[in-house]
């Protein structure tokens, strides 16, 4: 008659791969927390606020005013 000491098939490889497998389910729910928590933070260079000159070219950029018009706003701007 074969001792049956309690530990199955696997001996002591289950409760450390039950370990590892744990582990692993833990640094993914890490991982996906900081990925999302992370990108809705803005990155510094968001954070900064446009100059008018950057506003201005986004609007001439974005069809908002036409070339004259940025012309003579750029002019206005770079006056003291």
């Amino acid at each position: 008659m074969m001792g049956n000491w309690g530990y199955g098939m696997m001996g002591w490889f289950g409760p450390i791969m039950m370990l590892v497998f744990g582990g692993l389910i833990i640094l993914v729910l890490v991982f996906l927390a900081r990925w999302l928590w992370g990108s809705s933070q803005k990155k510094p260079e968001e954070m900064r606020p446009e100059s008018p000159l950057d506003i201005l070219k986004r609007r001439y950029a974005g069809g908002e005013i036409d070339r004259e018009e940025f012309e003579q706003k750029k002019r206005d701007l770079s006056q003291p």
